[in-house]
């Protein structure tokens, strides 16, 4: 059990927390939130050791494992399966040990019965097995798994990082945003493991869903309070909502925010052929209903500028290849964008999503077929690597001032506002912002140019509950056509009407909405369960047989080694006995003078006639249990 006894903590001079009192008990999975920077990467570096409390107690059981997702990895040579077996550290030790032996050096065999033991016990056997199971429900091939770490980019590094935390055999496993490199698919294999994980579980997520799937208790930091909520993140913001719903201003808010999203669903439920994403969208708003009150004091507040005119469709895509440098990686037959449209694309990292979205944006990809736009079409792209593109010297209002010269500057400060970013920090360098601000930075300034067809590329990297909300919001009053790319199946599942797959080399529409997807890669991770557990029995039963004649060797070590000795007696005794009766046999031993050496002799013989008899009984005995015993193959 974690206790937590008026501690209050903080870091660079700043109180974080102050005064904390709760205890988290085994098997309890916790998600953290608060805002940024409200101490929740401070918390963890308290529970890892790593920093002290300024006053109060954390106390924990000291035998404890804790597993952490390290956030740097050296460029090995090691394999990217033997860099995940490393996360058991006494797996390696166990294995290094049995290695030494079996390489001839001197060990004492109960010792080596002993490590192959444990080796069972806490399922060593099959560890590699397991090892690869991890990695390829973090999305890397089968071809991956004997690849350097240092092959891999770094968010495939921080995937290694993830698969070696899952491999610890943790009493405590502390994940900091563990889906932020992840696609979907992995996200839901993720969310499966850490159901099934029987440690405690601390969660760092700005992901709604996740939280919901995975946690049964939200521990949230406000106003210098750690307060933990029993249940999942819907339960806490339902809970918390409960508070800010008794103010009049939140009440406003909150209804204004409703109407944005019947508006959308009254006119995408008047498409009949849509009646499945229809229905999706009604629950969305069902559920949307009962927490947005949450959100009510978020520092987040924007809109889409009014588009003005737009083409209709938007952009045409016909019978196109896509990828780089002549190889084609994705075949599309057709696809149009028409206003109003919010498309989203599925599948696995590496499938073409972003390749997709490139040709969308610009011919770059696009090495055969036909992209045609419409006349006046203005697409707004947004993709991480663009936050490289913000002028390190430059603050946000320069950034807008740019894009449009025109513009009032309490125009764009009041703009600039509704992504808090606010008094001096609207005019600060934005090179020292975090990711999260250059993400929010970025959309500013695409929102500000009034595109009519967005193009979004794992938008919420970086991004706190309270922006991806606001960003929900925006997008679900938007007019314009989108196509997104995103983890986040919240705000898939709010803002999008039609799905893209693109997987094998095919991006074709998918029939069905985000539960539809997803049940269909349970099914298919459920085949390849079925199909690979006969391998894995087989290796298995190897190892078990392995450990199995080593633990018939202990068995019989004992009984054996106690037959060399009542053999080794044996022969001295019959050998004692051969030397009296030759002595016996001189005649010269029956002389009068000869009387007391010819008793002594005849006692001797009796003597050893009886340990004789004691110890060929003895050896009948260890004989029989030594029969009895199974063979060794």
């Amino acid at each position: 059990m974690i206790q937590f006894k008026q501690l209050t903590f903080s870091r660079a001079g700043k109180t974080l927390v102050e005064a904390a009192s709760f205890q988290l008990h085994p098997g309890h999975r916790v998600g953290l939130t608060g805002a940024n920077g409200a101490g929740k990467s401070t918390l963890f570096a308290l529970l890892r050791g790593e920093l002290t409390a300024d006053v109060g107690e954390l106390l924990m059981p000291p035998q404890w494992v804790i597993a952490h997702v390290a956030q740097e990895t050296p460029a090995l040579a090691q394999s990217a399966l033997d860099y995940t077996l490393d996360g058991d550290e006494e797996l390696r030790t166990l294995q290094a040990n049995l290695a030494q032996a079996e390489a001839g050096e001197s060990h004492d065999p109960l010792h080596v019965a002993e490590w192959h033991q444990r080796l069972a016990d806490i399922d060593g056997y099959s560890a590699e097995a397991r090892a690869s199971a991890l990695l390829a429900g973090l999305g890397f091939s089968q071809s991956q798994l004997s690849r350097p770490v240092s092959d891999f980019s770094g968010g495939w590094r921080m995937r290694l990082n993830l698969a070696r935390a899952l491999m610890c055999r943790s009493d405590l496993l502390l994940l900091d945003e563990p889906t932020n490199h992840l696609d979907i698919e992995a996200v839901i294999w993720l969310e499966g493991w850490l159901s099934a994980y029987r440690g405690t579980l601390l969660l760092i997520s700005h992901d709604r869903e996740f939280l919901d799937n995975t946690v049964n208790h939200i521990l949230h930091i406000e106003h210098q309070q750690l307060t933990l909520y029993r249940g999942g993140y819907s339960d806490f913001e339902r809970q918390r909502a409960e508070k800010l719903t008794l103010q009049q201003a939140s009440y406003q808010k909150q209804q204004q925010q409703m109407a944005h999203l019947q508006k959308y669903i009254d006119r995408f439920r008047a498409q009949a052929t849509k009646a499945r994403q229809a229905q999706s969208r009604i629950k969305a708003l069902e559920r949307m209903e009962r927490i947005s009150a949450a959100h009510v004091d978020s520092p987040f507040s924007f809109s889409f500028r009014d588009l003005g005119s737009a083409p209709d469709p938007l952009l045409v895509m016909n019978q196109a290849g896509l990828g780089y440098a002549g190889q084609t990686l994705v075949k599309l037959g057709h696809l149009a964008i028409r206003p109003g449209e919010r498309i989203g694309l599925l599948g696995k990292n590496g499938a073409g999503k972003s390749t997709l979205i490139k040709a969308l944006a610009q011919s770059e990809t696009l090495l055969s077929g036909e992209r045609v736009e419409g006349k006046d079409l203005r697409i707004g792209y947004f993709a991480q690597h663009q936050l490289e593109q913000l002028v390190a010297s430059d603050s946000p209002l320069q950034h807008l001032q740019r894009l449009d010269a025109n513009a009032r500057e309490q125009e764009l400060l009041d703009f600039l506002g509704g992504f808090d970013f606010r008094g001096e920090m609207a005019k600060a360098p934005c090179g020292p912002f975090s990711g999260g601000e250059k993400s929010r930075l970025a959309l500013a300034m695409l929102i500000w140019q009034r595109p009519n067809l967005i193009l979004l590329d794992e938008p919420t990297n970086h991004l706190d509950i309270e922006m991806r909300h606001a960003l929900s919001m925006a997008l679900q009053a938007y007019e314009g056509g989108m196509v997104m790319v995103s983890h986040d199946r919240t705000l898939l599942a709010t803002c999008c009407e039609k799905f893209v797959l693109v997987a094998d080399g095919q991006a074709s529409v998918f029939d069905g909405d985000l539960e539809d997807y997803k049940g269909s890669l349970l099914k298919v991770a459920q085949t390849e369960v079925t199909t690979s557990r006969p391998v894995a029995a087989k290796q298995n039963s190897y190892h078990q047989q392995k450990a199995d004649r080593q633990a018939r060797l202990v068995e019989r070590r004992p009984l054996l080694k106690t037959l060399a000795t009542l053999e080794t007696q044996l022969t001295k005794l019959t050998q004692e006995k051969q030397d009296v009766e030759n002595r016996l046999a001189d005649s010269a031993i029956y002389e009068v003078e000869q009387r007391e050496v010819l008793q002594a002799l005849l006692i001797s013989q009796g003597e050893n006639q009886k340990q004789l008899d004691a110890i060929e009984e003895q050896w009948l005995d260890v004989q029989e249990k030594l029969e009895a015993l199974p063979e060794i193959e």
